[in-house]
């Protein structure tokens, strides 16, 4: 099953969150730093280049002692401390293995690996990365758990891993990071429930857990959650029924449970406490009871899946099941 890509919102502000990031990146204080501390950056990157395996695109090959490390492919660097701010490495092709050396890079607010075929586990040392504002290291082959002492980079705004190998439980020590943004854990195989300290992230604008083997109820807690705009759990093993609180979020445009264990019948309200609906799906569950009519008020609604339970009555005239 494919899912529906985030639309032009998110798009846009992904955009500016990366100028944001940038312009924080670049705006340290101006202080000395020791030279040791360059050169541990130096170490690190060049022990970094020493695990990747394949580079058919040859984009290392500028990381060597030819230029200073800040002009290397995909290295940016603070100008006025000469210590590494962003590793972007995105889409690449590149595999290899991320070494536990990057603990070093502690000016580090980005690491950008997302699209290339990085394998193995995550290094527990990236929680030493106090800084560290975005990670993803989405469309990979990582595998193992997350690593708990992820915890430790209490600035996180974005966290993607999607589409890698990863087990384990959710971790309960990322209940520390209260600054998310962007929640994206989809397509791997993940266990447990939900944990509910989610819906104490204020800033939570996109949850997705699409694709795990996450089990038990939805927590009621993730309708405190009131700017969420993404909200999708689709495809897992959640059963039970879904909060009214949830419902009530008026800021979600995206609201996809598809293929779970879920019943209980739809808020009659729905079309009028999610105004800003674009898509609603619910498909291969157990919902029961009248499609609500209040749907047709929901103005921006363009599609609405909910095939495959035991609902009843008409579908609104200006949509389609």
């Amino acid at each position: 099953m494919k899912h529906s890509c985030l639309n032009s919102k998110w798009i846009l502000f992904i955009f500016f969150h990366g100028i944001l990031l940038l312009f924080m990146s670049s705006s340290f204080q101006s202080a000395r730093i020791p030279t040791s501390a360059i050169e541990s950056d130096r170490l690190t990157l060049l022990d970094l280049k020493k695990r990747i395996s394949e580079d058919p695109l040859q984009i290392m090959s500028s990381w060597n002692d030819s230029t200073h490390f800040c002009n290397w492919f995909g290295v940016t660097c603070n100008p006025s401390t000469k210590r590494v701010i962003i590793l972007n490495l995105q889409a690449q092709r590149l595999a290899g293995t991320l070494t536990p050396s990057m603990g070093n890079l502690t000016y580090l607010t980005g690491i950008i690996l997302g699209n290339n075929s990085f394998y193995g586990e995550i290094p527990q040392e990236l929680g030493r990365l106090g800084r560290l504002q975005n990670l993803n290291l989405s469309r990979n082959s990582f595998g193992g758990n997350l690593p708990s002492n992820l915890s430790h980079c209490t600035q996180l705004r974005v966290l993607d891993v999607v589409y890698n190998k990863l087990v384990g439980q959710i971790p309960e020590q990322f209940s520390s990071l209260s600054k998310l943004v962007y929640l994206r854990l989809d397509a791997n195989n993940l266990t447990g429930s939900i944990p509910a300290w989610i819906g104490n992230f204020s800033s939570l604008f996109v949850l997705s857990l699409i694709q795990n083997n996450l089990q038990g109820s939805i927590p009621s807690e993730l309708g405190r959650l009131s700017g969420l705009g993404f909200f999708s759990l689709a495809m897992n093993n959640l059963s039970g029924t879904i909060s009214s609180l949830i419902y009530n979020i008026s800021s979600i445009y995206h609201f996809s449970v598809i293929q779970n264990q879920l019943h209980g019948s739809l808020p009659p309200d729905v079309g009028l406490t999610l105004p800003n609906l674009e898509l609603f799906a619910g498909g291969v569950n157990s919902f029961t009871g009248p499609i609500p009519v209040s749907l047709s008020n929901a103005s921006r609604l363009k599609e609405l899946k909910f095939s495959y339970n035991d609902l009843t009555g008409t579908v609104p005239q200006n949509l389609a099941i």
